[in-house]
């Protein structure tokens, strides 16, 4: 990983308790503007940071695979749907399937993923920090702050917002 996106993630693990007692105050007072400054910081982090060049999200955790990934990668990969399964996905303890090891299969050498016009909606999605009422997904977004270096500059900007 690029040096100054690890600096990131260390900072904000450095950090983590303070964040913490932040995002708990935030999530008791659901400020009205939280959603907007989230997605102004989301807007500004990634103009800054191409996930490209890191790719920790891939390289580190498994996204959930709905039933309807499962048979949108499988017919785009010309699989059978428990093919597909039973080569990649296992059913981890919460009974959702996710991948079985890490980095993802579908993972390039260059970042780029196999299967990006595809993908499961949870690597749509990912990292979150653009969606409509934040503050129900705040612990899963300090969650974040560990794995994608982006979620770890929003995180530390909102919570020098609120302190």
């Amino acid at each position: 990983m690029n040096p100054k996106l690890a600096e990131k993630l260390e900072k904000a693990n450095t950090e983590k308790e303070s964040i913490r007692k932040v995002i708990k105050k935030i999530s008791a007072k659901k400020p009205k503007d939280l959603d907007a400054n989230f997605q102004k910081l989301h807007t500004e982090s990634f103009k800054k940071i191409d996930c490209l060049t890191c790719a920790n999200c891939c390289k580190t955790t498994s996204p959930i695979f709905r039933d309807i990934d499962i048979k949108r990668i499988s017919k785009n990969l010309r699989m059978k749907e428990n093919e597909f399964v039973k080569n990649y996905l296992k059913m981890d303890e919460e009974k959702d399937y996710v991948l079985q090891s890490s980095p993802c299969a579908f993972l390039g050498n260059d970042n780029k993923c196999d299967i990006y016009e595809f993908r499961p909606l949870a690597c749509r999605e990912y990292p979150h920090t653009d969606r409509k009422n934040m503050h129900q997904i705040l612990d899963l977004t300090v969650k974040n702050t560990e794995i994608c270096p982006a979620v770890a500059e929003i995180v530390l900007q909102i919570t020098n917002k609120y302190v």
